[in-house]
C-alpha cells in the first residue's frame, strides 16, 4: 500500500532533524502532528521506523533503509514540481495547433515570427486540415475555425483579421476572350475553378451580396481540386487564363497587386467576419496555450 506522501515527508523531517521538537520548528508544523505523522506511517509499513526515548530519537535499521533510498526518490519529486511550476512562470513545451489551411497561409504567418521569438522554449506545432475534426480527440491544444464551424462548448478568441471578404478574379486574357460578367449569374457562363473538401463534398455555393441583395450560384466549370494543398493550383490555373477563381481575397492579393488576376465583380465581394481561436476550457489551460492567447489578445 502506498504511504502519503506527506507521512513521507514528516518521517524525514524528524530524521533529519533527530527528534519531533526540532523538526516541528523546521517545517512550521507541531511535535504531535508529526508523531502522528510517523505513527500512520509505521503503522501502514508494519515496522518500527524509530527508537525513541526522552533524549533522542534514531532510526531503526529499517528506518535506515527507508531512508536512504526515500531521500533522493523525493528529492526527483520536487524537481518535477519544481519544473512545473517553472513552465507556469516561464511557459515552454508544444503548442499544437489544428487550422484551416487558409489560416495557416493567411492568419499564422503574421502572428508566429513574434510569437515564437517572445517565448524561446515553446514550440508550436500546426496540424492544417479542411475537413471538420475534434480538436481535442486530435491531441490539439487549440484550433482555429470560423464562427460556422465552431463547436458551441469551446471558448472563441478573435484572432487575426475581423473582417475578411471573398473576391473573384480572373486573368486579363481570360476575360478578353471570355467577356466580363457584369451580374453573379453571368459566371454560369463561365469557366469556373472549384475546390472540394476531403470528405468528397464540393465547396458551398459561390454567395455574391451588394445592397443587402445576395445571390448564390452553382458554378460550373473544367477543374475541382481538393480543399487545402491543392487551392494554389486552382489560383495559379486561373492566372494562367483557364477560368475564374472565388477565395479569400488576401490569398488572391498577390496576383491582384501584380495584375496577372483582375477584379470581378468587385462590388459584389461579400465580407464576413474573421476567424476565432478555440479551445475547449479556460480551467488549467496548458501554459503555451495560456501564453498564446495572452499574445493574441
Amino acid at each position: 500500500m502506498m504511504a502519503d506522501l506527506a507521512d513521507l515527508n514528516a518521517f524525514l523531517a524528524v530524521a533529519r532533524a533527530r527528534g519531533f521538537r526540532d523538526a516541528a520548528r523546521a517545517t512550521g508544523s507541531s511535535a504531535s502532528t508529526l508523531s502522528e505523522a510517523v505513527r500512520r506511517l509505521e503503522a501502514r509499513l508494519g515496522v518500527r521506523l524509530f527508537h525513541r526515548t526522552t533524549r533522542s530519537v534514531t532510526p531503526t535499521e529499517a528506518g535506515s533503509r527507508l531512508i536512504e533510498r526515500l531521500t533522493p526518490a523525493l528529492g526527483e519529486v520536487a524537481a518535477a514540481l519544481d519544473m512545473v511550476h517553472l513552465l507556469r512562470d516561464r511557459p515552454a513545451g508544444t503548442l499544437r495547433l489544428n487550422v484551416p489551411v487558409s489560416a495557416a497561409r493567411l492568419v499564422l504567418p503574421a502572428i508566429l515570427p513574434a510569437f515564437l521569438a517572445a517565448y524561446p522554449d515553446i514550440h508550436v506545432e500546426i496540424v492544417a486540415e479542411d475537413g471538420f475534426v475534434d480538436m481535442v480527440a486530435s491531441g490539439c491544444d487549440a484550433g482555429i475555425r470560423y464562427d460556422e464551424r465552431l463547436e458551441q462548448d469551446m471558448i472563441a478568441v478573435p484572432i487575426g483579421p475581423r473582417i475578411q471578404r471573398f473576391a473573384t478574379a480572373a486573368a486579363p486574357a481570360y476575360l478578353d476572350a471570355r467577356g466580363r460578367p457584369t451580374h453573379p449569374r453571368d459566371l454560369l457562363g463561365h469557366a469556373c475553378l472549384r475546390g472540394r473538401f476531403s470528405s468528397g463534398a464540393t465547396t458551398s455555393p459561390w454567395e455574391f451580396e451588394r445592397a443587402g441583395d445576395i445571390v448564390r450560384i452553382e458554378p460550373q466549370g473544367p477543374l475541382i481540386a481538393s480543399v487545402g494543398g491543392a487551392i494554389d493550383l486552382i489560383v495559379d490555373m486561373a492566372a494562367a487564363g483557364s477560368g475564374v477563381v472565388h477565395l479569400f481575397e488576401d490569398w488572391l492579393r498577390p496576383h491582384l497587386d501584380r495584375g496577372t488576376l483582375v477584379p470581378v465583380l468587385e462590388e459584389w465581394w461579400q465580407p464576413f467576419s474573421g476567424p476565432f481561436l478555440y479551445y475547449s476550457g479556460r480551467r488549467l489551460v496548458p501554459p503555451p496555450l495560456r501564453a498564446f492567447l495572452d499574445f493574441i489578445r
